[in-house]
């Protein structure tokens, strides 16, 4: 597994080591979901700024948001990963791992979120990097249903690594 980390901006975080926090995080889920490749996965830590600036122009939504999930792949259902292998272009062709996609994450909105839910700014950067991960494997929250099954997910993979809410 690769995970290409970036960080680009001064906002601090009480997170001891977020690279470390992040690749744990990326590949539980990978786990977690049976994925049958080795992967590729490019994370990108900034502000409210820049996250902004992306989601304009990708989305066309002129606001900051808390993570920005651009998979690589086209899913038949969430989670069902066969058809993948019959794509060249979504493999690397030097390392063979699969490029699942770009995760981008606004420093800022992971203190201000972790202030608001009362937990460490820790498991709002552990939550933020699950969330993605799972729309990078094809789960959305577009509907109710959808929205369930996600958050059990997320929740799951978070307890299984040890990373609670705030009592």
């Amino acid at each position: 597994m690769t995970v290409e980390w970036e960080r680009e901006t001064q906002t601090p975080l009480a997170v001891e080591d977020e690279e470390a926090l992040v690749r744990r995080v990326i590949e539980a889920a990978l786990d977690a979901e049976g994925f049958p490749f080795e992967a590729e996965v490019h994370v990108l830590l900034t502000d409210d700024a820049a996250i902004r600036e992306i989601n304009r122009e990708y989305r066309g939504i002129d606001a900051a948001t808390d993570v920005l999930s651009f998979p690589m792949a086209d899913y038949p259902a969430p989670g069902v990963f066969d058809q993948l292998e019959e794509d060249d272009d979504l493999f690397h062709p030097d390392t063979g791992e699969l490029i699942l996609g770009d995760i981008v994450i606004s420093a800022d909105h992971v203190k201000e979120q972790a202030a608001s839910y009362g937990h460490s700014e820790e498991r709002e950067l552990a939550f933020l990097t699950a969330h993605s991960m799972f729309h990078l494997m094809g789960y959305d929250h577009i509907n109710e249903e959808d929205r369930h099954v996600m958050e059990k997910k997320q929740e799951e993979l978070l307890e299984s690594l040890g990373i609670r809410r705030a009592p």
